[in-house]
């Protein structure tokens, strides 16, 4: 497993803390889990991006515009 090293103020410090302590989960385990759901946020951002053009071409814009189409 690699190491990441990342600063953080003391606000952000305590409230991982209060957290991991409330949870159970440690620091590291919330950090990991974070990291992944931001990266699929920034996944599905880019892939709506690129995917954009052609959902207006058809007409959608809205995902209740796609939901309409599927259902």
């Amino acid at each position: 497993m690699a190491t990441l090293t990342i600063r953080i103020d003391a606000r952000l410090d305590a409230q991982l803390r209060d957290l991991s302590a409330r949870t159970g989960i440690g620091k590291s385990a919330f950090v990991r889990e974070a990291v992944r759901r931001q990266l699929a946020v920034a996944r599905l951002e880019e892939l709506r991006r690129r995917v954009a053009p052609f959902a207006e071409a058809r007409g959608w814009l809205t995902d209740e515009d796609v939901f309409e189409e599927v259902s």
